[in-house]
């Protein structure tokens, strides 16, 4: 007889244990997985304990006080691998909880903890249905359906709720240590929410007991979080809704009575996953620090006053920025080790500052997956790095990045960081001799040193002082030759972009025009002639553009600075701003430059250019990044009687915080508000003006960025009237 043509997929004896143990990480895992069953029985706690029995074998248990399972519960759905129980429910228990569990698969988790379970439930109406089951059975079946398992139901009178009991096989004793029950215990306070902000609205206390376990301390304890989380350095909290409009609020406890900033971080476009809930608290690792911490009133459960030691070791097992949904982390997410953030890595490329993961406690709390679109891996190794994932880490990152700028600006004002180099500063210091020829020369007279001796003295320092300047010289000289090529660097996509197009001409034209002589030298005509100089026209074209491009940029190339001269200063900021014709445009931005075209002014070309060159890349960048209505840049040279008063250069961005200008902070290297940024431009555009006699400062501006360049001395007597 013929076998049928349909035929039925069969799950082997062993499927379950491929979902359990495969499936589930370790131990700690599990054991997460049968909590978070627990809470989903509407249950007000739930007792995890490992324990040595009677008979001196040793089991764990997870109990509860929930609704427990009717028999036909059991059968039906608890037996039932993947069954979509809880998302017929509506995600919501018959107490109101919003259900953990959504795959069908937690329950299962059992199997990497002991060698058999056993099963007890109890309704609320007194029946009690008890299950056992051992594992190597699956082992040894075939398929699934083969391995019977014997249920049974009576009336007791007890409390609701559910025990599941596994006992633990001699070779996996010895993985429960001292040291295991450490990370149990890290584990289950990370799962709880740190933050009481965002806590269940309903009670849920975890309990873990250890008792009778070889070479391991009694326990019968509450889990609750580190009492770390009370006191911070730093600290922004707030809300992002799913339409992209978030409120922040910073602070910071370094200060006694230091006030609250609001902070709003609009997106001009939905999160893409969901509402947000964000807490991020940050901590200085430095040991003056560590002890003004715990003067704050850091104290372990017993109410003593933690150490340094102890304070680093919290520091270093607690740190992390965990997610959590419905009041529960999703692992990995928020493990010391698991730097999803990648905050580590931007704190390598800028130390002052960026913070690393080991500095932050925190949390964000997303919506369910329906809203937010963040899904959990089956594997509860974390959420699919999905789009709605990407733009997770991206609104997170933003929002530490506006914690970051107000931290590194109080450590600058308070001199807590580390010292601003600025390169024309420090060389300032090289030569300056004054006041050691004015110490040596009272020193001298006070020894009753004769005049004639002291002027020999002095003649010594000063032909030390002119060698020392000309050193200083040719260091300022190499400097200003390197931060044009840093600038040259910062805006090689501008180059890229630009040469790309004459290059893709040449490429194909050049094989068009040998085609075209070749076929004009075998058969003459007019109209081979005309292609062939059309085609000829375009590539001089292309080759004037690659000309023009490279001429704009060769001042920032040059290996060696050339004398200051007298230059007409519009044309050169006019050659900035064709470097970025193409980026302007793209940009949908227009640029105007207005002044007198013939005003000249003394100065290094290579260090103007750099000076608008670094301005424009940041506008076009804040520009881009936004959608005003009116994409703008004005660069207006005022000058009175050949003299120049001053260059404004403004454009309609989102504009500079009030604080960042009035602190200087923008000027500083690494400090840069761009995600990816280096700090750099507005660092080399400060130091080029100071080079030429200028200085370049940031003014309050309501429409967007307002930047003057003006002589120093017009810079000092303003500063003078302010005073």
């Amino acid at each position: 007889m013929p076998e049928p043509d349909t035929h039925r997929i069969r799950p082997a004896g062993r499927h379950l244990l491929t979902i359990g143990r495969d499936l589930v990480q370790d131990p700690h895992a599990a054991l997460i997985e049968l909590v978070k069953n627990a809470y989903d029985a509407d249950s007000p706690n739930v007792v995890i304990a490992f324990e040595r029995t009677p008979t001196n074998e040793y089991r764990i248990s997870v109990a509860d006080k929930g609704h427990g399972m009717t028999r036909n519960t059991v059968i039906h759905k608890w037996m039932v691998p993947s069954t979509s129980d809880k998302e017929d429910r509506n995600h919501r228990s018959p107490g109101g909880r919003t259900m953990q569990g959504r795959k069908g698969i937690g329950r299962y988790a059992a199997s990497i903890l002991g060698k058999d379970l056993l099963l007890e439930t109890t309704t609320a109406l007194g029946d009690k249905t008890t299950l056992y089951l051992q594992w190597t059975d699956f082992e040894r079946a075939k398929y699934l359906e083969d391995v019977e398992i014997l249920i049974q139901t009576e009336s007791v009178k007890q409390d609701a709720g559910t025990t599941l009991t596994m006992a633990i096989a001699e070779e996996n004793l010895a993985v429960w240590r001292d040291s295991q029950f450490d990370k149990l215990r890290f584990e289950l306070r990370k799962l709880m929410p740190p933050f009481k902000t965002i806590a269940t609205k309903q009670v849920f206390d975890v309990i873990l007991r250890i008792s009778g376990i070889p070479d391991t301390e009694e326990i019968n304890e509450r889990i609750e979080p580190f009492p770390l989380v009370e006191h911070f350095d730093y600290r922004i909290a707030g809300q992002m809704n799913a339409q992209g409009t978030g409120s922040f609020v910073y602070s910071q406890q370094k200060s006694r009575n230091a006030a609250e900033e609001k902070i709003d971080i609009n997106l001009d476009e939905p999160s893409k996953c969901g509402g947000l809930d964000i807490d991020i608290r940050v901590y200085d690792r430095d040991p003056a620090s560590v002890e003004q911490l715990i003067q704050r009133g850091l104290k372990d459960s017993a109410g003593n006053y933690l150490g340094k030691l102890e304070t680093r070791r919290l520091l270093n097992e607690y740190n992390g920025i965990g997610v959590y949904r419905n009041g529960f982390r999703l692992r990995p997410l928020g493990d010391p080790e698991f730097d999803w953030l990648k905050l580590n890595e931007q704190r390598v490329q800028k130390p002052a500052m960026r913070i690393g993961n080991n500095q932050v406690i925190g949390y964000v709390q997303i919506e369910s997956e329906e809203k937010s679109l963040l899904i959990e891996k089956s594997a509860r190794d974390g959420l699919i790095e999905n789009e709605a994932f990407t733009r997770l880490k991206g609104i997170t990152t933003q929002v530490i990045a506006k914690l970051e700028e107000k931290r590194y600006q109080y450590r600058r004002l308070t001199g807590l960081g580390r010292k601003t180099f600025k390169a024309e500063r420090e060389l300032e210091k090289l030569y300056s001799f004054e006041t050691l020829k004015r110490d040596v020369h009272t020193t001298l007279a006070e020894a009753q040193v004769s005049n004639s001796t002291t002027a020999e003295v002095i003649a010594l320092i000063e032909s030390d002082e002119r060698r020392r300047n000309e050193s200083v010289r040719r260091l300022r000289d190499a400097i200003a030759v390197y931060q044009g090529h840093a600038t040259l660097g910062k805006i090689i996509n501008v180059v890229l972009h630009e040469g790309r197009r004459p290059l893709s001409y040449f490429r194909n034209h050049f094989p068009l025009l040998s085609k075209r002589a070749e076929a004009f030298a075998n058969t003459p005509s007019p109209e081979l002639a005309r292609k062939i100089v059309d085609t000829a026209a375009g590539i001089a074209d292309n080759a004037d553009d690659f000309v023009a491009l490279f001429s704009r940029l060769d001042p920032l190339a040059a290996q060696r600075r050339t004398r200051r001269k007298s230059e007409a200063l519009l044309p050169l900021i006019k050659r900035a701003q064709e470097t970025f014709s193409g980026e302007l445009q793209r940009a949908a931005t227009t640029c105007h430059v207005l002044g007198d075209v013939s005003f000249k002014f003394p100065c290094w070309r290579q260090d103007i250019l750099a000076i608008f060159t670094n301005l424009l890349d940041n506008s076009i960048y804040w520009l881009a990044g936004t959608k005003p209505s009116d994409r703008t840049i004005k660069i207006r040279v005022s000058t009175d009687d050949r003299r120049l008063l001053h260059v404004d250069y403004t454009d309609t961005g989102p504009g500079i915080e009030p604080d960042h200008i009035s602190s200087g902070v923008i000027f500083d290297p690494q400090f840069s508000t761009k995600p990816e940024g280096t700090g750099l431009g507005l660092a080399i555009a400060g130091e080029a003006a100071t080079r030429n006699d200028l200085e370049l400062k940031a003014l309050e501006n309501n429409g967007g960025a307002w930047f003057r360049l003006q002589p120093m001395e017009a810079a000092i007597a303003l500063n003078g009237e302010q005073a």
